[in-house]
């Protein structure tokens, strides 16, 4: 299919307590399915167009989600401006999700970069029948068990110390770290949570997310890059046995993906990514 004959639409979105941001959708003249895509940490929607359009060239329908304080969103993190993994889960997402089913109703793919596939799973396991399957591409629990030495004995200090800084600063200023964005203080000390004991929560969330996670029934597909030390095989992997799913794990190299096989590279050259997604659904 060539890219002439795929739509390119903006979607308004907003939730009650004012937020609003725009839905990227690459939609082809006959979509056989639907991706709902979430970002990696501190990444803007528009970075993943090139990733949407190869995806919508194999007869995927794909919206990339925003998130609060990056791209399109009219937020940004500050002292009297902040949010957890709650806003993103029980507010902004479920108002992405409504929007993309008004607009189509094939069956749904929920899949992410990096913190989007955590958080894809932990969107799929509040809201089990939401989607059909998910796509997992660099992602993994930030568990620091699970990165190899010397990372593995410096990450609890580095998560104490980035929650602790986000909240005497009021955010993290994550591009002078090399970290992400500008990051609400709430957000980070979510997942600094989870890469100190492996246990995803949101604070003011009474859901028990990794309870639901158990018991959720999704089949999952995840990608991983060779040389991507921020997304190791075990982080993966731990995130994929919380799941009582089947899932499959592909690994690619430099040599499949023709660019480095780091945690962000794939995302301007996104064919092999693609390839390995779609699998014997081509």
């Amino acid at each position: 299919m060539s890219t002439h004959t795929l739509a390119s639409e903006t979607l308004p979105v907003g939730v009650g307590d004012g937020h609003r941001w725009t839905l990227l959708a690459r939609i082809p003249a006959a979509p056989r399915q639907t991706l709902l895509w979430l970002p990696a940490l501190g990444v803007a929607a528009r970075h993943y167009l090139p990733f949407a359009e190869a995806l919508a060239a194999r007869g995927v329908a794909v919206f990339v989600h925003e998130w609060r304080g990056n791209g399109s969103s009219t937020l940004r993190p500050s002292r009297a401006s902040d949010w957890g993994y709650r806003q993103l889960l029980c507010e902004d997402l479920p108002a992405s999700h409504a929007a993309l089913a008004r607009h189509t109703a094939l069956p749904l793919t929920l899949g992410g970069h990096s913190l989007g596939g955590q958080l894809a799973c932990c969107y799929a396991a509040l809201h089990p029948q939401a989607a059909a399957q998910l796509w997992l591409v660099a992602s993994g629990t930030p568990y620091w068990r699970c990165f190899a030495p010397p990372r593995r004995y410096l990450l609890p200090l580095a998560y104490r110390f980035l929650a602790w800084l986000a909240r005497r600063q009021g955010v993290l200023h994550g591009r002078r770290l090399g970290f992400g964005g500008t990051e609400a203080r709430s957000l980070i000390a979510d997942w600094a949570r989870v890469g100190l004991s492996n246990r995803y929560a949101a604070a003011g969330l009474a859901a028990n997310l990794e309870a639901l996670l158990a018991q959720l029934h999704v089949p999952a597909r995840g990608v991983l890059l060779r040389d991507d030390w921020m997304a190791p095989e075990a982080s993966l992997r731990a995130l994929l046995r919380k799941l009582a799913s089947p899932s499959q794990l592909h690994v690619l190299d430099a040599a499949q993906l023709g660019t480095a096989a780091d945690h962000f590279a794939w995302m301007k050259q996104p064919a092999a990514v693609v390839q390995a997604l779609l699998g014997t659904e081509q």
